[in-house]
């Protein structure tokens, strides 16, 4: 699928991973719907993009509120071409721990946004997508979900991250599989440690020790390598139901 002129949703459109995708995939030509909560961030990315993109508030986990984004962005531009879901948190918490059991309500939080959140949207943008003509590859779409080295690699603490994230991982084929009757491909990143402006803001006695687990080249990832990732998914049509590991081969530590 080329690029130039096609519709891009982003969730978490308005910081790190999300953002760099956004500013990158529109100086190819796309243009931008941004889903984000973060109002203030989401209008400066948008007074950013001019013509070539806005910003909706948007509740991953709200199956009103993505629909109504989804329609936003249907009137606006016209249709739906890819998804590139982003939106995501992290929140660490040890099984049992010094004050007793994990909370059930803070392990379900993770899974309602990382996991769900990213289904809710993937789905309803999927049936905007099947009305799409298709292309000279028999395209109407692109999903992009974002996992994460935790999926395979989950570290102390990360049960929850880890859970949701795998759930990701765990869904990419057979959703594949469910829509490419319809022309849709569905692909998943798995990032490594990105430099985003929360890792960047880290002591280096907590950068150091995570740089040395990377094995070659002996840094973070750059929020545009994950862009160029992305942009490149959408513009190779063969390239559908799989995890690509974007990590310089860290393989993560217990600790």
């Amino acid at each position: 699928m080329k690029l130039k002129n096609k519709v891009v949703i982003v969730t978490g459109g308005a910081s790190g991973l999300g953002l760099v995708t956004c500013q990158e995939l529109a100086k190819q030509g796309a243009k931008i719907v941004a889903f984000d909560l973060n109002e203030d961030a989401g209008q400066q990315l948008s007074i950013q993009l001019g013509d070539d993109g806005i910003f909706v508030a948007v509740d991953v986990t709200d199956q009103a509120s993505v629909a109504a984004g989804i329609a936003q962005a249907v009137a606006h531009f016209g249709s739906i071409n890819v998804c590139i879901n982003c939106a995501g948190i992290v929140a660490g918490g040890k099984t049992v721990g010094r004050n007793g059991p994990l909370a059930l309500e803070k392990f379900s939080q993770v899974i309602n946004i990382n996991l769900i959140g990213t289904f809710n949207v993937l789905r309803l943008a999927a049936e905007q997508m099947a009305n799409n003509e298709t292309d000279e590859n028999g395209e109407r779409g692109v999903i992009i979900n974002t996992a994460s080295v935790a999926a395979f690699d989950g570290q102390v603490g990360q049960a929850a991250y880890s859970a949701s994230k795998s759930g990701i991982v765990g869904m990419t084929l057979p959703i594949a599989r469910d829509l490419a009757p319809l022309g849709i491909r569905v692909m998943t990143i798995a990032p490594g440690i990105f430099d985003t402006p929360m890792m960047k803001g880290m002591s280096d006695e907590v950068r150091e020790p995570l740089i040395n687990m990377v094995q070659s080249p002996k840094r973070f990832g750059q929020p545009t390598e994950y862009a160029d990732l992305a942009g490149h998914i959408i513009t190779n049509s063969y390239l559908n139901g799989e995890v690509i590991r974007l990590d310089g081969a860290i393989r993560m530590e217990p600790r």
